[in-house]
């Protein structure tokens, strides 16, 4: 069997401070977040829902075996700098003190799709699916899980891309078939395993796959009340007039001939571009922020592709 350090990135337990503060940044999500919160803990211990059942409802409920089958799959699905990379890594940290479980967050490796070879990509997402039943066994007990596991597989279009294209490659088409497989030995297996997809591409996943999904969350890019509250904090102490803020979110928003700007383009191109301008003998002004809002331009709408 394929080693861990092949398949996957260091294993990285939750919460930890610098994914705690990337999922602090990402501001007008409060209600993916709450329902992601809802939604992963469901999944990683079903235990918790039966409890509220009985707490609220005198006991079993016949709503409940509706999740009992359910696949331990979300899509995260949106354009680029959108932010569902960072949240897709950063949840587990909210998740882990709603539960009061540690999370251990599992980054899969795109070389998982191995170099071509016949059989060798449906072996090498066997042994991860193969990895992640063994640490979710391990995790639990009679008394609910002990910890939760969060298996991140981002650019996912590359690996469960749609079997319905002509161009699709046979070793391609059984590595699909072989997430599947795994996908569906999670389902009903009550391991605290969550599997995430993130994609730029969501109209190129395989059909199969997103009507596994338990939930897909859209992520669009942000309107004028997020880039707001994305400006206000990551301005905070530059003593930025609110009217300069209130500018530049303007600036920054959708014209006819262009998109607005994403998260990362406020918050790793933008405002480090205006530290970097006044840096190191002035302090950042107003005029810094509006100049660079005027100046720079947003990334383009990610093209999808079939």
């Amino acid at each position: 069997m394929t080693s861990q350090d092949d398949l996957f990135h260091p294993v990285i337990e939750l919460p930890e401070p610098t994914r705690r503060a990337r999922y602090d940044r990402l501001v007008g999500l409060d209600e993916t977040k709450l329902r992601l919160r809802k939604e992963a803990a469901l999944l990683a211990d079903p235990r918790r829902l039966q409890s509220w059942a009985a707490e609220h409802h005198g006991g079993h409920i016949a709503a409940l075996t509706l999740f009992e089958d359910r696949a331990p799959l979300f899509v995260f699905a949106g354009d680029v700098g959108s932010g569902k990379s960072a949240l897709a890594e950063s949840f587990g940290c909210e998740l882990a003190d709603w539960l009061d479980l540690p999370v251990y967050l599992y980054r899969l490796k795109l070389a998982t799709r191995g170099s071509g070879l016949v059989g060798e990509m449906t072996s090498l997402i066997g042994d991860a699916f193969t990895h992640m039943h063994t640490v979710g066994k391990r995790a639990s007990g009679p008394g609910g899980a002990r910890s939760v596991q969060i298996l991140v597989v981002d650019e996912a279009d590359a690996l469960t891309q749609s079997r319905e294209a002509q161009q699709m490659h046979h070793e391609d088409r059984a590595g699909v078939d072989a997430f599947l497989a795994g996908i569906d030995s999670l389902a009903g297996a009550r391991l605290p395993v969550v599997v995430v997809l993130c994609t730029n591409r969501v109209g190129a996943i395989d059909p199969a796959v997103m009507r596994r999904a338990a939930a897909t969350f859209t992520f669009a890019r942000p309107d004028d009340e997020q880039r707001h509250s994305v400006l206000t904090q990551a301005l905070d102490g530059l003593s930025i007039r609110p009217e300069t803020v209130r500018k530049v979110v303007e600036l920054t928003g959708p014209t006819e001939d262009r998109p607005g700007y994403t998260f990362s383009d406020i918050t790793q191109r933008l405002v480090p571009a205006a530290v970097f301008r006044a840096f190191p003998d002035r302090p950042v002004t107003d005029e810094d922020l509006v100049a660079l809002a005027e100046e720079l331009k947003p990334t383009p709408v990610f093209a999808e592709e079939r």
